[in-house]
């Protein structure tokens, strides 16, 4: 029998979190046998040189974004889905976009921040000027490492634009050109093993941003063939066994994030897709 271990965060107040209990169910119904635990039980390390750990598992469902951890799995023989390396395509929104650049994939034009090592550090006029003029304004400002829409900023003016980033300038963060015709709302696509399962709009009408976790509504919608394409790309481009891919409606799709562990709890609900079981399926297939 193949041992499998589900893994949530180090800090998650719940470890059978409803993601991992719908993939652990899926997997054992598929004679796994599985385990779900917090991120933060592992003896990995660098000894002697190499690098060493108890996973004691055929596979890792890999539900964090612990790049580190990620990394030394893998090195200690573990499969994981995602890979070490998609998580953290995905994990920075800057390098999801320059991973895509290049691929035909319609994006939002997106301009990375200065990082700045000092917080009393004034961020150069020239820096205001060149976002202003590249992007116009209203202007998003986004945390590159972020989840569930938070991070994510509007700046309207000069004024707030400066405000925000002077906010983020000790974090990893990019400016990017904000798509009118998508304000507060958006497509999520699922991605399971090189198959789109899917579509949800997601939207709001008291926010710009569309996200379920902050008050946004989520029903079934029908896919676009553009959407579907660009969506197997991008899942491929990023070694993908597993992502929701967001798309902003412009009216074409343009790709905005990629997410290597999209919680699919509100897809399912407003879909009626077995997103875990499909997931499941793809493992077992893998392992």
């Amino acid at each position: 029998m193949k041992r499998g271990l589900i893994l949530v965060n180090a800090f998650s107040p719940v470890v059978k979190t409803r993601q991992a209990s719908r993939l652990a169910e899926e997997l054992t119904a598929r004679g796994v046998a599985v385990t779900v635990r917090r991120n933060d039980l592992f003896s990995l390390s660098v000894t002697d040189g190499r690098t060493v750990g108890d996973a004691d598992c055929d596979f890792c469902v890999y539900l964090d974004k612990d790049k580190y951890v990620a990394e030394m799995l893998e090195r200690t023989g573990v499969r994981l889905f995602n890979s070490a390396r998609a998580v953290e395509l995905c994990d920075d929104k800057m390098t999801t976009h320059i991973a895509l650049s290049d691929s035909g994939i319609p994006m939002p034009d997106t301009l990375p921040g200065l990082l700045c090592y000092d917080k009393t550090a004034v961020v150069p006029a020239a820096a205001i000027d060149r976002v202003e003029n590249r992007l116009g304004y209203p202007v998003i400002v986004k945390l590159s490492y972020g989840s569930l829409g938070k991070g994510v900023f509007k700046a309207d003016d000069r004024a707030a634009l400066e405000t925000l980033a002077d906010r983020v300038k000790t974090y990893s963060h990019l400016f990017q050109k904000y798509i009118a015709a998508s304000h507060g709302k958006d497509l999520r696509v699922i991605v399971v093993g090189g198959k789109v399962l899917g579509g949800m709009l997601r939207s709001s009408e008291t926010d710009f941003r569309s996200n379920v976790g902050l008050g946004g509504k989520a029903v079934a919608a029908d896919v676009p063939k553009a959407a579907e394409d660009y969506a197997l790309k991008a899942a491929d481009i990023l070694g993908l066994d597993y992502c929701g891919i967001d798309f902003l409606l412009s009216p074409s799709p343009m790709l905005c994030e990629v997410n290597s562990n999209a919680f699919f709890d509100a897809f399912e609900a407003a879909t009626g897709i077995n997103v875990a079981a499909a997931y499941a399926e793809h493992i077992v297939g893998n392992i």
